[in-house]
């Protein structure tokens, strides 16, 4: 049994992090959910509706915080007032490309290091 439970384990984890580069989503945390809770006595529906809950959760914070990202950038650079409505378009960034280049230019403070 706990060769089984290790190999599910193993599967889930490695597609879980290689499926999509975004966090979250109901397949991957109940599938995840499904997986602990038919280990935890037979609870495989509870665990999967529970998991796909938390996911739904985290992908929300995820893009949550993207958008703000694109929202600080999009204050930072505000549109050329003398291009045309063509040339908006054709240059416009999705708002995870924003939210790159806002991490770009806004690295996080280095943190000092304990002292011993």
């Amino acid at each position: 049994m706990s060769r089984v439970f290790l190999l599910a384990t193993t599967l889930v984890g490695t597609s879980v992090v290689a499926a999509h580069a975004e966090p979250g989503g109901c397949l991957k945390y109940g599938a995840v959910g499904a997986v602990g809770g038919h280990v935890a006595n037979h609870h495989t529906v509870a665990g999967a509706m529970g998991g796909c809950a938390v996911g739904m959760y985290k992908r929300h914070e995820y893009r949550k915080g993207i958008r703000e990202k694109a929202a600080l950038y999009d204050k930072e650079h505000p549109a050329d007032p003398h291009e045309s409505l063509w040339e908006r378009y054709r240059t416009r960034k999705t708002d995870e490309q924003k939210a790159t280049l806002y991490d770009a230019e806004h690295p996080p403070a280095p943190t000092p290091a304990a002292a011993h």
